[in-house]
């Protein structure tokens, strides 16, 4: 060690004054403890660090670390004898706060190092903020556009998370590039009419297979077979076609047309906006079958054929033939009855009732796709 050595000052010019400096003056600095590791650990298995401004000597430190609450400690220095290394014999509690007590100490030089205090929280599981669909839903298709859906408070990085279905069905899912959202969809297909529960598993990383625990769940039903035979009761059917009517565009406005149901349903963007009853061709003068749009609107056109008017007419063909309109009127005012709709008595128009032709005869525009089936 370098001797140490004196200097004489002069103060004011009058007294000679002795000062003392060390030749190595780090060996009396004050050392400092500096905590490396966040306020809140990452995993319960984390170790909490503390880092010295200069070397220590461990063995002053052997009986003079404890930790409130009192938790069996494992604890390892680095090689330089700077780095204090502390973890539980186990794992810290979930969500807890604890208290680090450092000391006194001895530096390298035999210097005393006061007594110092850290204090630190560890992490909890990860809470789901929501799951889409609600628990309890029923009627449920999933589709690649409507997936079963889960949000984290926070990110999941730092775990595996299984996603469990029953009864069991291996499913997929992808992840938002934070890990806060997943979406999931079953890999093979859900039975109609039947219930589903989905729940969700998660483990810390670094924790065995056999420690995953249940965080979350949802309930749901399918939705149930297309009815064989549409009710007889109007008002009914129209309940069971916006149970069931699925759109086959999915995006901006289509008019799906089901003859077999004698309904109209109206989708927007994929978004079933609204059912209306019909009345199509009848037996023999079918109304045809396909896609079409709708090539011209009248707000109310005559018909020479029939010397009739056709109130917000809508023509889907492109020969003008085939068109969409309100219940058809005399020149005399007379109009069919609305006791039509829902029974199949055209010449191969489609017709609709008094408030929702107008409706749909607003809402659509030239161009609009109109599939008939």
């Amino acid at each position: 060690m370098k001797m140490a050595s004196v200097t004489l000052a002069v103060i004011a010019g009058l007294v000679p004054v002795f000062l003392f400096i060390s030749g190595s003056e780090w060996a009396l600095e004050n050392v400092r403890a500096e905590v490396l590791s966040e306020s809140i650990l990452r995993t319960p298995q984390d170790p909490f660090e503390i880092r010295f401004s200069r070397a220590v000597d461990p063995e002053s430190y052997r009986d003079n670390i404890s930790v409130v609450p009192a938790t069996p400690l494992l604890y390892s220095w680095s090689k330089d004898g700077r780095t204090l290394s502390l973890k539980p014999e186990g794992k810290w509690a979930e969500g807890s706060q604890y208290q680090i007590l450092l000391g006194p100490g001895k530096s390298g030089f035999g210097r005393t190092v006061p007594m110092a205090s850290f204090s630190f929280h560890t992490p909890t599981y990860p809470e789901i903020v929501s799951m889409t669909p609600k628990d309890g839903a029923t009627d449920l298709i999933l589709d690649i556009e409507d997936p079963i859906t889960v949000r984290f408070d926070r990110s999941v990085a730092d775990f595996y998370v299984d996603f469990r279905l029953s009864p069991s069905i291996p499913v997929t899912y992808q992840n938002d590039d934070a890990k806060t959202e997943f979406k999931i969809l079953p890999k093979e297909p859900v039975k109609p009419g039947t219930e589903y529960r989905l729940e969700v598993f998660a483990k810390w990383r670094s924790e065995p297979d056999g420690a995953y625990r249940s965080i979350g769940a949802t309930t749901f039903t399918t939705l149930p077979e297309r009815p064989k035979e549409w009710s007889r009761d109007l008002a009914a059917r129209l309940i069971e076609a916006k149970r069931f009517a699925r759109p086959i565009i999915a995006t901006g406005k289509y008019i799906d047309i089901d003859t077999e149901a004698q309904v109209m349903t109206i989708f927007e963007d994929g978004s079933l906006l609204d059912t209306y009853l019909v009345s199509s061709g009848l037996p023999g003068m079918d109304t045809p079958k396909g896609q079409y749009k709708i090539e011209n609107k009248a707000r109310r056109p005559w018909s020479k054929m029939y010397e009739l008017y056709m109130p917000n007419w809508m023509a889907f063909t492109a020969d003008g033939k085939y068109g969409i309109h309100e219940l058809p009127e005399w020149p005399s005012g007379y109009k069919e009855g609305a006791n039509h709709l829902g029974i199949p008595v055209s010449h191969g128009c489609v017709r609709l009732g008094v408030g929702s032709a107008a409706r749909v005869w607003n809402w659509a525009e030239i161009g609009t796709p109109v599939v008939v089936h």
